[in-house]
């Protein structure tokens, strides 16, 4: 069975890296993110403690239709083939459902198109690019903190969107990686501390948080291992990340986003918020391209470093979920 799992794995790495990420009303994030705006107004009260009941409700029901739809659907395909037949179409229906809860692909896009909007000196369609993929206010960005807005997202996505759902496939299968997508979903769409959202997006918030305290840290180690990989600055990356890790609002943030800065030897700020990394704030293309070089050999080492050995150790113990 752990065979099974790691084909999962390569096959959802094979799609992504070939296809990127499928349209919105193909995608099942999109259909999440559908899900849990159409809950969000059940959840809304006068009442601030039934407003946090109703962002439990929110997470609770998510999670419950996505679990269930993996169950139904192994059985559904049990009952239907052969033995032989079933690991095979197993392997393959997981792993199209695994790509879709990582996207390497669709991150380097959007980060490069950012990049190719500045190349053209349009710094309103850059700053538009980047507010599809950041959560801060855009609008009054120049170039330089544009530019650093794509590597911290590309930094902080490379947990959201790649070893965060590959991390909890390892432990809970299928159904793991997308209870993880849900609430990562949640904690994007209502997990903003507003008026309108600080409520109902409370738990999701806080289990975006909690989900995230290992796969962060352990991202931000294996990033200081591809920094030495393709010949960056590890050490600086590995000093930062432990000196500025925990500067971040954001209790996970930060690890991914102080590795990339020091192994790029470059300095992240978000005006009023924080500040990572000993360089300067001039950024270039190639700055880009080495996140994202970063992020891909991040990506391959977790899946060789963590999620085969946590497999294999589960699968030891007599612990495997397949769905």
């Amino acid at each position: 069975m752990i065979i099974e799992s790691i084909l999962v794995i390569f096959f959802a790495f094979v799609l992504d890296f070939t296809f990127g990420d499928p349209k919105n009303k193909f995608h099942p994030t999109a259909w999440l993110g559908s899900l849990i705006a159409k809950l969000t107004p059940y959840a809304k009260n006068s009442s601030e403690n039934l407003e946090k009941l109703g962002g439990i409700f929110i997470i609770l029901v998510s999670s419950g239709i996505v679990v269930s739809l993996m169950i139904f659907l192994n059985i559904g395909i049990k009952l239907i083939t052969a033995d032989y037949l079933y690991i095979i179409i197993s392997v393959i229906g997981c792993g199209i459902l695994l790509k879709t809860t990582i996207a390497i692909k669709g991150m380097e896009r959007h980060a490069l198109a950012v990049v190719d909007a500045l190349e053209q000196n349009d710094i309103s369609s850059a700053r538009d690019n980047l507010s599809m993929i950041v959560k801060r206010n855009t609008k009054n960005l120049d170039k330089n903190h544009v530019l650093s807005g794509v590597l911290e997202s590309i930094s902080e996505n490379t947990v959201d969107g790649i070893t965060g759902p590959l991390f909890y496939y390892a432990i809970f299968g299928l159904s793991g990686a997308f209870v993880y997508r849900v609430i990562n979903t949640a904690d994007s769409m209502i997990g903003y501390k507003t008026d309108i959202f600080k409520n109902v997006g409370w738990f999701g918030a806080n289990c975006d948080k909690i989900l995230n305290y290992i796969p962060s840290r352990l991202t931000g180690l294996i990033m200081i291992l591809s920094a030495m990989i393709l010949g960056n600055n590890w050490r600086k990356s590995y000093e930062i990340m432990i000196r500025d890790g925990r500067k971040t609002k954001s209790p996970n943030a930060g690890y991914p986003m102080a590795a990339i800065a020091g192994a790029l030897g470059t300095k992240f700020e978000k005006i009023d918020h924080y500040s990572l990394g000993d360089g300067n704030i001039s950024f270039t293309k190639d700055h880009v391209k080495s996140a994202i070089s970063i992020m891909k050999v991040t990506s391959v080492l977790f899946c060789g470093v963590i999620v085969v050995p946590i497999l294999l150790l589960l699968s030891y113990l007599g612990w495997w979920i397949y769905a």
